[in-house]
């Protein structure tokens, strides 16, 4: 079985078991969440797609770590006018364990 949820504006189709990184959630590692944002629920060839969300569903889902991806580089420059700007961005993540889709 598996959901297609929505969380930090973006869209993750999970499995039970799975570990996904999705944008930082304030809760403390070990910490069991439930997802209630679910677009789509699906078991082999039948799949529930809501409108927007299915109702009645929600994922489980318990805190692995809190972490920072790779730093990303910025340069920017203007030729002949002597203008060099370097910053760059780490951002930071939470590591989710899918336990359970409850349809």
């Amino acid at each position: 079985m598996y959901a297609v949820i929505k969380t930090g504006g973006k869209q993750y189709k999970v499995a039970a078991g799975e570990k996904l990184k999705v944008e930082q959630i304030p809760a403390d590692i070990g910490a069991v969440i439930t997802l209630n944002q679910i677009l789509a629920v699906g078991e082999g060839e039948s799949i529930q797609f809501g409108t927007p969300l299915v109702s009645g569903a929600s994922v489980k889902a318990t805190i692995v770590a809190h972490s920072r991806n790779t730093k990303v580089k910025i340069f920017k420059m203007r030729r002949r006018k002597h203008y060099q700007k370097h910053s760059g961005h780490r951002q930071s993540y939470t590591e989710l364990r899918v336990d359970a889709i409850n349809a």
